[in-house]
């Protein structure tokens, strides 16, 4: 039975998308706050810790991991090269490929930024108990990986690796 708000209206509570919706706007709040000195914001952290911990060979095979628009990657992956945080390196393999490589100044950014990440994650998740959240965690990673059908062992399983609890 649904409930009303005092206004009268119905509280979407059952109803996935206006949740999803509450839930990724909390989340963009608290972890857009640790984020906020990251060049491209989120989208750029994702890029880091795509390069550090995936198997990406290139820029574009990575924009498509990630399903950012390659053109957007190349501005993304320009304010990460600028920052220091990564380098573009001829692929021993492919001479025609540029691979992108995390500098040690950006590995060093990553380790702090996952862990500030992860405390704003439980922030936001904060009326969850920890087992709860890594229910959470498992099945929206479940049912992601199975929408962009990758294997979840594959590059799902670096996500899952930078979100377990240190």
């Amino acid at each position: 039975m649904a409930r009303t708000t005092t206004d009268g209206g119905r509280l979407g509570h059952q109803e996935l998308g206006w949740t999803l919706g509450v839930l990724l706007r909390h989340y963009q709040d608290e972890v857009g706050r640790v984020l906020d000195d990251v060049p491209q914001g989120h989208r750029g952290f994702q890029v880091l810790t795509s390069v550090v911990h995936g198997d990406q060979r290139s820029q574009l095979a990575l924009a498509r991991h990630l399903g950012i628009d390659r053109t957007v990657m190349t501005y993304v992956v320009d304010d990460l090269v600028a920052a220091g945080w990564v380098e573009r390196q001829v692929d021993p393999d492919d001479r025609r490929q540029r691979r992108l490589v995390a500098t040690p100044a950006g590995r060093q950014r990553l380790a702090r930024l996952e862990l500030d990440v992860r405390a704003a994650e439980d922030r936001a998740l904060s009326s969850l108990p920890g087992e709860d959240r890594a229910t959470l965690r498992h099945l929206l990673g479940v049912v992601a990986c199975a929408i962009r059908q990758v294997d979840p062992v594959d590059p799902c399983e670096a996500v899952e690796s930078a979100l377990r609890p240190r």
